[in-house]
């Protein structure tokens, strides 16, 4: 009886056990970390499969435009040694199909990308590995020192899954720093408040646009214009000679218009020709580069993951830009303006530093209001991802084109998201959301506000977010304290077609900025007929130029402000020549 009950033991034990022929059929792709390395490697691997059979599919992969992205598998790595190898199977994380094993049969360009860690030792205690920015504004597809493979062309059969390699032999080049010129100069200061939170030096840069006349007026002071924006890698749309003649057109697809290149150097080079004329108001303008480990901006404020960034920029490097380039250094002559994340930029750090700015341009912000971040009711909705009804569930949308067709829904966008990166370490949007506005989690990195597999919503941190960060709540919670330093100095626009619903948020600011009272506050909201992302305010120009006209659109209005409020005594005079 012993015996029989052993036989069948190893019976079941054996049969429990795939034949050699299945485990060897199971889907993978074999990486080898190059000896070269020298040292073990943290990082993000990144299995990309083109059905696009040209080019590098590490170039396709976009956000923005998720229906043209490859195929895309993710898989965290931890001290693996230099000159080992990792399978990539069927437990990466997959978007748009889940694994390994649903990718359909066909031909592929395959591509692998690592995405390299370091190790943070933060002030107040968490150790944490995250991607460092490198100057390329926490792109994982160019960053400086990331490990890839070359592009190969296979044949995926997932019936018989061939036995696939990559070597990461590539590693991705530094990036220049933008050299200084006569009109537009590069700062760089080590942060005091970011290098103590992060544990190492942190440093923030400002690109700095000189008024034209600066060396040969130096008695004068000057306004301050902070242009906010997405990771600028340099003064945005300044250009001192014309058009290149030889330039070959492009196809604007957002825009919808030929040759848009052309259109910006010429744009670019008109502004310089307003910026020289005599009859011109003389003004500094900076736009800030302060990419960081999670995303290539901070939203300027102080955050619980990310550091005291909003203290950093306006009590440290806002006085050092005044000081070298002879700022006037008063409130009343500093504007904020931008546009999408630097739009929400521009109104927070107005409502957070009331005193220090004298007028907030706002256009196409992210959500204002978290009753619509997007689409999503984080106060209200369950789900992230899905509308239930009584009988079915509908994916909710993240992108539409200007004639309201949907491109990619909220789903599309963070499980590319989570391919690239899991914990909030994608360096996508929405994880930069996470990594800003809510607190940090037991595990040292955010907590999210909804599950990034399911979208379930948690409410706790969605309470966190709306006291945080919410700024249609704060302005409304705060307004007694608030309206007398921001009457006057609210300005919003927004196109009605936004590509990103960022509308809706805007509409429900709107509501309740014209219901405060003593006082009223005083301001502009706007909206852009048929105008998508990122509409700024002039109805008589196609979205396609105005967004390249920040910073001259606002100056009429920006001028009446400084009239208007100066204190008496104020300097208007030695900055206009």
């Amino acid at each position: 009886m012993k015996a029989g009950r052993a036989l069948v033991a190893v019976a079941m034990a054996l049969s429990a056990v795939p034949a050699r022929s299945a485990v060897s059929a199971s889907p993978h792709v074999t990486v080898t970390i190059p000896a070269s390395v020298g040292q073990p490697v943290d990082g993000r691997l990144i299995l990309l499969l083109s059905p696009k059979l040209t080019g590098e599919p590490r170039e396709q992969v976009s956000l923005e435009s998720a229906l043209k992205s490859p195929f895309m598998f993710g898989q965290t790595i931890d001290g693996v040694r230099a000159g080992a190898s990792v399978s990539i199977g069927s437990a990466a994380f997959g978007w748009p199909v889940a694994n390994l094993r649903a990718l359909p049969a066909g031909d592929y360009m395959m591509q692998v990308v690592l995405n390299r860690y370091e190790t943070f030792h933060r002030a107040d205690g968490p150790v944490v590995k995250l991607a460092p920015d490198k100057g390329e504004g926490q792109n994982w597809k160019i960053k400086p020192g990331n490990l890839y493979s070359r592009p190969v062309r296979v044949h995926w059969d997932p019936k018989r899954p061939p036995a696939l390699a990559a070597t990461l032999d590539q590693v991705m080049p530094p990036i220049a720093d933008k050299p200084d010129t006569d009109y537009i100069k590069h700062v760089r200061i080590k942060s005091a408040r970011l290098s103590a939170f992060w544990g190492r030096p942190v440093y923030l840069r400002a690109h700095v646009l000189l008024p034209d006349g600066f060396a040969a007026h130096p008695q004068a002071h000057y306004p301050l214009m902070v242009f906010h924006g997405h990771f600028p890698d340099d003064i945005s749309g300044f250009r001192t000679t014309p058009p290149d003649p030889n330039l070959k057109p492009d196809y604007s697809e957002r825009f919808h218009v030929a040759g848009y290149n052309r259109i910006q150097q010429q744009e670019a080079y008109a502004f310089y020709q307003k910026w020289i004329a005599k009859d011109f108001p003389r003004f500094i303008v900076i736009e800030i580069d302060h990419a960081n480990p999670f995303f290539d901006d901070s939203y300027a404020i102080n955050s619980a993951n990310l550091g005291p960034y909003g203290d950093a920029i306006n009590y440290e490097l806002i006085p050092e830009i005044e000081k070298r380039p002879r700022g006037i250094g008063q409130g009343w002559a500093r504007f904020t303006y931008g546009g999408s994340t630097g739009g929400w930029e521009a109104i927070a750090t107005q409502v957070f530093y009331p005193d220090m700015y004298n007028g907030a341009f706002v256009a196409c912000p992210s959500p204002l209001d978290y009753h619509t971040l997007t689409v999503i009711d984080l106060y209200g909705d369950k789900n992230a991802y899905v509308l239930k009804g009584n009988a079915q569930s509908i994916e909710r949308p993240a992108m539409r084109t200007y004639l309201g067709e949907i491109i990619a829904t909220q789903r599309d966008i963070n499980y590319q998201e989570l391919v690239a990166g899991d914990k909030g370490r994608s360096g996508g949007l929405y994880d930069g959301w996470q990594a800003v506005w809510s607190p940090m989690g037991k595990d040292g990195y955010p907590d999210p506000v909804f599950d990034k597999v399911t979208g379930a919503i948690k409410p706790e941190i969605a309470a966190y977010w709306r006291e945080h960060s919410d700024l249609t709540h704060i302005i409304q919670r705060d307004w007694k304290t608030l309206g007398p330093k921001l009457a006057g100095k609210l300005h919003i626009y927004v196109g009605i077609g936004d590509n990103y619903f960022l509308t809706d948020a805007v509409y429900r600011m709107q509501d309740v900025l014209e219901g405060l009272s003593s006082p009223a506050y005083g301001g502009e909201v706007a909206y852009g007929n048929r105008a998508e992302h990122c509409w700024n305010g002039d109805p008589t120009q196609i979205n396609a130029l105005t967004r390249l006209h920040y910073n001259f659109q606002f100056l009429p209005k920006i001028v009446k402000r400084i009239a208007d409020t100066a204190p008496p005594g104020a300097d208007l005079t030695s900055w206009r020549y």
